[in-house]
């Protein structure tokens, strides 16, 4: 694979600051039952990484401590960690939201065949990846066989009160096929919603459609079709500075599976660590967090940056504007 880092690190992005923090981002591992070519943690079958419960016990902490009461949770496939329903049970005791950034053909792997049972019984909020309505595009992106799983999963989710009910949330998850930007997020679920209820009887909350950054996975496969400068010009070029206001490292922290500190995922797979302002130096991790105020920090960017404010915007939530 290709390492994009060193044609990201010079860069003229805007600085920025963090605000308080809203949501912990915790990725518990890479092991994923998927290798997606857009992937930009790298995740597959083949991966070992997984946070330990040590760890887990420090998230917990984190949460308790700095307040923060939005658990975003996301891998690979997060269900795959062993600790996995014991942090939402816990984080839920606790009052905290919890997401979980489910793959759905993971609902149908050995030993999950209770998976959506129970995050609909601890009230998890789902936000699942589906790029496509179409079954050609999603395997393409996914592998063979994923789009009927994928419809399936949903119809399940469905029939447990997901996307119907405002206590159950189901967000989709779009991402182009290739180096350009989402289309108009309004318009495209309105286009989800059409395709996927007229032939699949299926609803959602909404959609959240997202750019592809040009990093591991995608990005080396810019590099290597030689067109990896085309797609960062692009982003330039459609930079938007009023979408530096809403980007999501100003209130999201992201931790991976060691416990470590980003200013988001992106950042996490790039391996450029959240950087507390009076250091300047050295990783941070959930242990040193309890000690400290991230407030106003300043938050690390890199030329991939420009992947969160070109056009509408993309984030972990979807179109900024």
């Amino acid at each position: 694979m290709h390492a994009t880092l060193p044609l990201l690190k010079a860069t003229d992005f805007p600085p920025i600051r963090r605000r308080a923090v809203e949501t912990l981002q915790v990725n518990l591992g890479y092991t994923c039952n998927q290798r997606c070519v857009h992937c930009h943690v790298d995740a597959s079958p083949d991966r070992t990484e997984q946070m330990g419960r040590e760890t887990i016990d420090l998230v917990l902490a984190v949460l308790a401590a700095k307040d923060i009461r939005t658990l975003d949770v996301t891998g690979g496939a997060p269900e795959l960690n062993p600790h996995f329903r014991d942090l939402v049970r816990e984080a839920r005791a606790r009052g905290v939201h919890v997401i979980d950034r489910c793959n759905l053909t993971i609902l149908w792997e050995p030993g999950q065949e209770d998976l959506a049972e129970f995050l609909a019984a601890h009230g998890v909020e789902i936000v699942a990846s589906l790029p496509c309505y179409q079954q050609d595009n999603v395997e393409r992106q996914r592998g063979q066989g994923v789009f009927d799983k994928s419809v399936r999963a949903l119809q399940m989710l469905n029939a447990l009160g997901y996307g119907r009910d405002d206590r159950l949330p189901l967000s989709l998850v779009y991402n182009p096929q290739g180096p350009a930007l989402p289309p108009d997020q309004r318009r495209l679920e309105a286009d989800y919603r059409r395709e996927l209820g007229e032939r699949f009887g299926i609803v959602f909350t909404r959609l959240y459609a997202l750019a592809n950054m040009p990093i591991a996975r995608f990005g080396s496969m810019l590099i290597r079709k030689g067109r990896f400068r085309d797609y960062l010009a692009l982003l330039r070029s459609a930079h938007r500075p009023e979408n530096l206001e809403r980007v999501m490292c100003r209130t999201l922290v992201s931790v991976d599976w060691q416990g470590f500190l980003y200013d988001c995922d992106f950042h996490q797979m790039l391996g450029l660590p959240l950087r507390e302002g009076s250091r300047g130096h050295g990783r941070l991790h959930l242990s040193d967090w309890l000690e400290m105020d991230l407030a106003d920090n300043p938050i690390v960017v890199a030329e991939h940056c420009y992947g969160c404010t070109a056009g509408q915007g993309s984030s972990c939530g979807g179109a900024l504007s």
